[in-house]
């Protein structure tokens, strides 16, 4: 598939988005970055390291995490946002993507710079997510869960894993595309940690490629997450990077469009490399 967003071209090479948690609670560096000029400082590293898309989140999706304020969340955000697209390095060279459910929070992250929406929910938390995002004319990333954060670790129960994510996928693209947002703007993610379980997400891991029919971009993201903590015997998710190296060689094996990660120029070179031999 060749539909481009801004310079990207979906299977010619590997794409980065860095995640940069604005949050005290993310799971893995909740409170490293929350503050707008700690943010730039840590984005300006990603630039550095090659990062395509930088993806700020003020609401921390953790199993469990609790629901923050939409003031909160706007509060986190929106000074992110602004001070990066500010930044001549960053405007001129990045993308900009905001990790939210909420529409206001798009919309108002848009205003600023913003340039995809990434909700976690598939748009189906807020039902005027489509509709903004559609008027907004801005890409946006469905990802699978159950329930909340909350709760989806009580709801792993599936008769067909790979079917029914492909079958919620499937009907977001269908939602999305019925409210007037443009297919070639649209990817999607499996949801690698929401609402499954350690075998669950291997099984996900091993069948990325099956999602390549609904004809989305795939990001996946499997950064420090728990079932490589648990193939590594290692509780502390700072120290999982090279089992993250090893599972995005994985992804980018079954041709996974966009790796969104920690750590940017660890992943940039794994990509670089291991998009030279396969791709």
């Amino acid at each position: 598939m060749q539909t481009c967003i801004q310079n990207f071209v979906w299977g010619k090479r590997t794409y980065i988005m860095g995640i940069l948690n604005v949050t005290p609670d993310s799971f893995s560096d909740g409170g490293d970055f929350n503050t707008p000029e700690i943010a730039l400082i840590q984005a300006e590293k990603m630039v550095e390291a090659g990062v395509d898309i930088i993806d700020i989140g003020g609401q921390s999706t953790r199993p469990g995490a609790e629901v923050v304020s939409l003031e909160t969340e706007l509060d986190r955000v929106l000074p992110v946002v602004k001070l990066l697209r500010n930044r001549s390095n960053i405007c001129a060279e990045i993308l900009i993507s905001v990790d939210t459910t909420r529409a206001i929070v798009a919309q108002k992250a848009v205003e600023l710079g913003a340039d995809i929406i990434n909700d976690i929910s598939g748009a189906t938390y807020d039902s005027e997510m489509l509709s903004v995002v559609a008027t907004l004319q801005v890409p946006i990333i469905l990802m699978h869960i159950r329930g909340t954060p909350q709760t989806m670790q009580k709801l792993t129960d599936y008769q067909d894993l790979i079917g029914e994510i492909y079958q919620f996928l499937e009907s977001r693209i269908e939602a999305a595309i019925a409210a007037g947002i443009d297919r070639s703007k649209i990817m999607i993610d499996p949801g690698i940690g929401f609402a499954k379980n350690y075998e669950q997400n291997l099984e996900i891991m091993r069948n990325l490629s099956k999602f390549k029919s609904l004809n989305c971009p795939i990001l996946v993201g499997l950064s420090r997450k728990s079932f490589i903590g648990q193939i590594l015997n290692q509780p502390d998710p700072k120290q999982r990077v090279w089992g993250t190296a090893g599972a995005c060689v994985a992804a980018i094996a079954q041709s996974v469009d966009i790796l969104r990660v920690h750590d940017v120029k660890e992943m940039s070179e794994v990509c670089r490399v291991a998009d030279t031999i396969l791709r």
